[in-house]
């Protein structure tokens, strides 16, 4: 197979995903075609070298409907060869994005493809497109539905994590990202979003709290323990026998925010970055996606990540770096605990309880914080998953080149 090169990483700053935050009047197109105006721009890429666009949306209605991969490339001036498509893995649609362009290179039937997503949260409400899973009482009721919040609830109640547990992993999540946006970690990848005056409308991530402590999260109150009483932890428990009760220990503070983004990766083949007089970045060494119990839902990220590191004949302990999505506290450290991981190697920049997780973005997020960081330590190799929606996992390994 062709090997997969990674030639640059874009992505807008996160901005409250509410009607006050400060992304909400840029439309979900805006954004990408402002990630795509810059790609093109900083690497004076000849957009008729790219194949294709394919880009993650867990909510593809309205203005974020009607293949926006594609209207996005003609709203951004690219080449009208350019094609687009647009797709749906829950919240690892990013990464799946960019793992399909690495199999389309791979494989040989394209050679230059940008991949990515955006979720504008504000503008369309996560849900808002319905579905069989949580919509049709036969099918949740024949798969053991229940909100992500119960189930990540139910995996602390599970492995004993405590409610103080979860808010000190939360403060820090804070703190690094705070000390990572200050000392300019993030500054080589956000593009700031301008509106159409070119005025600036946001330029950092916007929802990094630095004077976060466990102490100021504890006046929090738990966020899903009525979801919990509505039904949804005697559909839990009836799958999980060995619980006594649920404890309910997340809440707004120690999950990930509600906010609006977008991210785009561009990988090609070594033919065709030459072509392009582009330097690659990092090799895409592997991808991995893998189904898990359903009802618990967010655990997939240890067996995607085992199935990835399995095919390379590699360890955990092989891997230098890890962005595990923090979708809630629990699931990085379940993750980080399964696999033997310190936590001093996982999201060392923050994550998503500290600058937000637009759902179809974030997969290319954090795979483009991944490779930033470990060209800015010298370290060689990234790892990137997340939990899905449904039970799946994703994963991704990165070289650095």
């Amino acid at each position: 197979m062709t090997d997969i090169y990674i030639y640059d990483a874009v992505r807008t700053p996160r901005g409250k995903g509410k009607k006050d935050g400060s992304l909400h009047q840029a439309t979900p197109v805006w954004l990408l075609r402002t990630l795509l105006q810059a790609l093109q721009a900083r690497n004076s890429l000849d957009t008729s070298l790219v194949d294709d666009v394919v880009l993650g949306c867990v909510t593809p209605v309205g203005e974020q409907g009607a293949d926006i991969a594609r209207i996005a490339v003609l709203d951004a001036g690219w080449h009208e060869s350019v094609a687009g498509v647009t797709l749906s893995r829950f919240c690892a649609s990013g990464l799946e994005a960019v793992n399909l362009a690495a199999a389309k290179v791979a494989s040989g039937m394209e050679q230059m493809v940008v991949a990515g997503g955006v979720e504008s949260m504000s503008r369309i409400p996560m849900g808002s497109d319905g579905g069989a899973w949580a919509m049709d009482p036969r099918v949740n009721t024949a798969l053991g539905f229940i909100p992500q919040g119960v189930s990540a609830d139910l995996i602390a109640s599970l492995e004993g994590f405590s409610r103080q547990d979860l808010d000190a992993y939360a403060a820090r999540s804070h703190q690094r990202a705070a000390k990572a946006r200050a000392e300019g970690h993030f500054k080589k990848s956000v593009v700031p979003v301008k509106d159409l005056n070119g005025m600036t409308l946001l330029a950092e991530d916007e929802t990094i709290r630095p004077s976060t402590t466990v102490e100021s999260l504890a006046s929090l109150s738990p966020s899903f323990e009525m979801m919990g009483q509505m039904g949804f932890d005697a559909t839990a428990l009836a799958r999980y026998t060995t619980v006594e009760r649920i404890h309910h220990v997340h809440h707004a503070g120690n999950s990930s925010g509600i906010v609006d983004g977008a991210a785009l990766v561009l990988v090609g083949s070594k033919e065709a970055g030459a072509k392009a007089g582009l330097k690659p970045r990092a090799r895409i060494r592997m991808c991995a996606v893998t189904g898990s119990e359903p009802t618990i839902m967010l655990t997939g990220p240890t067996p995607a990540a085992r199935k990835a590191l399995g095919k390379l004949g590699m360890k955990p302990t092989d891997i230098d770096l890890w962005e595990i999505n923090e979708a809630f506290a629990t699931v990085p450290m379940k993750t980080a605990r399964d696999l033997g991981v310190s936590l001093d190697r996982v999201n060392v920049n923050g994550g998503a309880i500290a600058m937000g997780h637009p759902l179809g973005a974030t997969g290319a997020i954090i795979l483009g914080t991944l490779l930033d960081e470990l060209e800015r330590t010298g370290k060689s190799t990234g790892l990137a998953t997340l939990c899905v929606g449904g039970g799946m996992g994703i994963a991704t390994i990165i070289e650095r080149v």
